[in-house]
């Protein structure tokens, strides 16, 4: 994928729609069709703050789902997020991401082929992690290969350093580095993220990963995936190309409350200022 022309900026802001449980999660209404309806509803309004306040992106997430399935959400789950995806992609022009939770990542992608969505988020790409679901791998092998068979053209955006995890390698050597994720895992951009939700990511490790990238001679754009604030922003963005954001969006800086337009336009105004 060309990122800058995805976005219209090579620096761009990427909100989040963080999807209410869907139906089958244990904190979903009873009523199956009355979940759906209240995703689609929530996933349309928030895309449409979004917009609205100036985001050159945004990814839709089935954050409600906790606690997640490790990397094969049952077919309800991907008939659900495509239905809330397609709507989003009829209310908003902004180029569309998807993240299946907790690392679907094959799921993604068919998911973003099925709504014409730019590029997916997949948490462990390459290498393994120790999470709340156990030992998650990465199938960068089988994520790509599904790409190339459904012929579309769906950027990788994968984290290096996972929040809510911890590497499952010994001292000193990590297979989800910066070079293996871009290099041999061919990601089309890097996610650095602090250590959970809303956690901001710590400077020294945000730039040893830029670092990282121009030892390797490699032009793989660098995202920062969580803690992003109006305060900090301008401050990232001198280091990354480009921020998501999920917490600093929503009202009163609540995760799973509504986005915030005007919240979305105070962040993007602070973005402009350096890019």
């Amino acid at each position: 994928m060309d990122f800058e022309a995805t976005f219209g900026t090579g620096t761009p802001v990427i909100g989040m729609v963080h999807l209410p449980p869907l139906p089958g999660a244990p904190r979903a209404p009873d009523d199956g069709s009355a979940a759906i309806d209240a995703a689609i509803e929530r996933a349309v309004r928030d895309a449409a703050a979004l917009d609205r306040g100036g985001a050159d992106g945004l990814i839709v997430e089935n954050f409600g789902d906790a606690p997640f399935h490790p990397d094969d959400v049952p077919k309800h789950v991907v008939a659900a997020m495509t239905r809330a995806a397609a709507a989003v992609a009829d209310a908003t022009d902004l180029p569309l991401g998807i993240n299946v939770l907790r690392n679907d990542a094959e799921a993604a992608v068919a998911v973003a082929a099925a709504v014409d969505a730019a590029f997916v988020r997949v948490n462990v790409h390459t290498g393994a992690r120790v999470t709340d679901q156990g030992i998650v791998e990465g199938r960068a092998h089988r994520t790509l290969r599904l790409r190339d068979r459904l012929g579309v053209d769906v950027g990788v955006f994968a984290d290096t350093d996972v929040k809510h995890s911890a590497p499952l390698t010994p001292t000193g050597y990590t297979a989800e580095s910066f070079a293996d994720t871009a290099e041999r895992g061919l990601a089309d951009a890097v996610i650095a993220s602090g250590s959970g939700t809303g956690e901001a990511v710590e400077a020294d490790a945000l730039r040893s990963v830029v670092d990282e990238r121009v030892r390797h001679g490699l032009d793989t754009p660098v995202l920062v995936g969580s803690g992003v604030r109006q305060d900090t922003v301008a401050d990232l963005l001198g280091v990354a190309d480009g921020v998501i954001v999920g917490t600093a969006l929503k009202r009163g800086g609540e995760t799973t409350a509504p986005v915030d337009a005007d919240r979305v336009a105070d962040l993007v105004a602070r973005a402009d200022d350096v890019r």
